[in-house]
């Protein structure tokens, strides 16, 4: 039996003299070390999760010899949570995608009982030989941390936690179970409760965070918002992390940053695990304003006193919103959070929450596919016209659910009776799309910002924080400079996009898989991201309602290519992209182009020789090259000529790695696309 008085005394151990538990904490560690119960946690962001289930682990360490198997989404981002479990002698090893070739020795190491703590990924578990050596290792307590992405109504829901409750049922009668998180409504629990039994012990906190002060400010324009933060931000104290929705929005706002002066880096899932560590000791020594981050810098990651968080663009949901302004304030007074929103962020939603789930006829055509007999993810591409990330999504759905098998790179069809639970994905996503509009509601909200926060997370005990700019007044300016905005308008304008050449073909293709270097195009640009700030929204709008591209856009692409980009060595000839569909859009585009920059416009040098699908509504690489694959020809000999292959849009480049495929076999020089 640990008193508490035991368990104070390796608090200050780990955090210092003077040190006391928070309310709740030592409850959760007595019912899980003292009592062997089933816990779930749920307190706000800052709170000190990660001391209950470290110090519980040290108690029954030396209790047993059994391991403590943590299973966490957000293993590269608990560097400085292992730093601190051994400051009171915990080992604790991790197994993940960044170290496997220490996977053997740490295995083996855990086996000879020298490790305490072993922390895996969730999708560790889907991994059989991994498995079969974990099975032997006896268990004293299973931490599941971020337990709300085992619940498909959850903010994070990851199919991989699925497979921890297998994990579950088998433990040992008297191995403990506790399950953290800051964000499970009370939907979100009772599911929780479901899949981890009805014993289980719920511990529930308020979830206000006194030293955040809260702002909403709409600013429809990326301008704006741009011109906002460059005002701003250099007034805001401390250091933070700025969210986007997408990748490409962390750089162009980093980049934005720093051309005018202020010390920021994108930070996203994309990079490299060492230059993303790289980056998290920055913000931890306050060496960076700021991260422009994707949620790839949220749940995890701890550093106590970052000074504000700032949205881009509104979040997925008020779960996802309160989990990531949770990075701030937690050793600080008071810290700035706020919320800004623009008119990008309903498409970017949409998008998302259309690809949350597989289509049903996907998924349904997946099953007879594999059914027929034993495919590779390869072959199943080329059968079924969907996105590698839903063929993916699919897979690990009916592998978790025991539908399907996999026996080396096949998946092989069970004899478990399955069908699809479309109606309950249709629910859900029903569910967040509600969720998203709970969020939207704070640009116009009249009361406590905080208040309204909590309470959609089911805390409905919250006084008004009076603190919030509803409840305080505006801390900061909702208004920008007119000279800020244009200098960003013109910023905008100017971030173009590098079109890089394809190196393989998605199969194998006339005996060959890479591309061979002679035939491939030369890098190239595109003028803009279809639809987006900038010239994005002008080509959206010109391509669909005025049917054809003012000289705006002529003028502004030839000083991208006379100017910016400036090829060398010059292309020779402008050839276009011919489509059936609109057989003028591009031509006369590309003729009006090639006159601008004095070169020779070739008319019909590709030809068209059948109507296909549009290219965007191909869903993967195998249907987007077998797309256009045998829908274009090229009539003449170009005797060497350098060419400038004009397109209105560029997405898959498979259409750009074809045409230019023929020109080199019609002996075109160097090939530029641009688009």
């Amino acid at each position: 039996m640990i008193e508490k008085q035991e368990a104070q005394q390796i608090l200050e151990k780990m955090l210092g003299k003077g040190v006391s538990f928070r309310p709740d904490q030592w409850e959760a560690i007595n019912a899980v070390v003292n009592e062997h119960r089933k816990v779930l946690l749920v307190q706000k962001t800052g709170w000190g999760k990660s001391i209950v289930y470290f110090l519980s682990a040290y108690f029954l360490r030396k209790e047993s010899k059994a391991v403590v198997l943590l299973v966490s989404p957000l293993l590269s981002l608990m560097r400085n949570q292992i730093d601190m479990a051994k400051r009171i002698g915990i080992i604790a090893e991790t197994v993940n995608s960044t170290n496997s070739t220490e996977w053997e020795e740490i295995i083996e190491r855990t086996r000879k009982n020298e490790v305490d703590i072993l922390l895996i990924s969730p999708e560790r578990l889907g991994n059989k030989g991994f498995l079969e050596k974990f099975v032997s290792f006896n268990i004293g307590l299973l931490v599941v941390d971020e337990v709300h992405c085992i619940s498909d109504w959850g903010h994070d829901f990851r199919p991989d936690y699925r497979r921890i409750v297998r994990i579950v049922s088998n433990l040992p009668k008297r191995a403990p179970l506790l399950g953290t998180t800051a964000t499970a409504n009370d939907r979100v629990v009772r599911d929780i409760e479901e899949q981890f039994g009805k014993d289980l012990l719920t511990i529930r906190g308020a979830l206000k965070r006194e030293s955040l002060k809260l702002q909403a400010v709409r600013l429809a324009d990326q301008s704006e918002r741009l011109a906002w933060l460059a005002e701003n931000l250099p007034e805001i104290p401390g250091s933070g992390i700025i969210y986007c929705l997408t990748k490409i929005d962390c750089e162009r706002v980093a980049r934005w940053l720093k051309d005018n002066n202020i010390n920021a880096s994108a930070y996203h899932a994309q990079m490299n695990n060492e230059r993303k560590e790289e980056l998290e000791k920055l913000l931890m020594k306050n060496e960076v304003k700021a991260l422009v981050s994707t949620v790839a810098l949220g749940m995890g990651y701890d550093k106590p006193d970052i000074g504000f968080v700032i949205h881009f663009q509104t979040p997925s949901s008020i779960v996802a919103y309160y989990q990531q302004i949770g990075r701030a304030g937690r050793s600080v007074d008071s810290a700035e959070v706020i919320l800004l929103g623009g008119k990008e962020d309903d498409d970017i939603h949409d998008y998302f929450f259309e690809n949350a789930f597989p289509e049903r006829a996907v998924i349904e055509t997946l099953v007879e596919l594999i059914g027929q007999f034993p495919r590779s993810k390869a072959e199943i591409m080329r059968s079924i016209n969907a996105k590698i990330s839903e063929i993916e999504k699919c897979l690990k759905i009916l592998e978790i659910d025991g539908i399907i098998t996999r026996n080396g790179s096949r998946y092989i069809r069970t004899a478990n009776r399955w069908s699809p639970n479309s109606e309950r994905w249709k629910e859900i996503i029903h569910q967040r799309k509600q969720e998203y509009k709970d969020v939207k509601a704070l640009f116009e909200l009249k009361g406590c910002l905080m208040k309204y926060v909590v309470s959609k997370l089911d805390d409905n005990l919250s006084e008004d924080c009076g603190r919030c700019c509803n409840c305080a007044g505006d801390f900061r300016p909702r208004g920008t400079n007119p000279q800020l905005v244009q200098k960003a308008a013109k910023f905008l304008k100017n971030r173009f996009v590098r079109i890089e050449p394809r190196k393989r073909f998605p199969y194998r293709f006339e005996d060959m898989i890479q591309i061979p270097e002679p035939l491939r195009y030369e890098a190239g640009y595109s003028l803009s991201i279809y639809g987006d700030a900038g010239w994005g929204r002008m080509v959206k709008e010109d391509k669909y309602e005025r049917g054809h591209f003012r000289s705006e856009l002529v003028a502004a692409s030839k000083d991208l290519i006379t100017d910016y980009w400036s090829p060398e060595p010059f292309p020779e000839i402008v050839v276009s992209v011919p489509s059936l569909r609109r057989p003028y859009l591009v031509s006369r585009f590309a003729e009006a182009l090639a006159k601008e920059i004095g070169l020779s416009y070739i008319p019909d040098c590709v030809v068209k020789k059948k109507e296909t699908h549009e290219q965007k509504a191909m869903k993967n690489s195998s249907m987007q090259f077998e797309n256009v694959l045998s829908a274009f020809d090229v009539s003449l000999d170009l005797g060497g000529k350098r060419v400038l292959l004009v397109d209105d849009l560029v997405d898959s480049r498979w259409t750009f790695t074809v045409i230019a495929y023929l020109l080199k076999k019609k002996n075109a020089g160097a090939v530029y696309p641009f688009a």
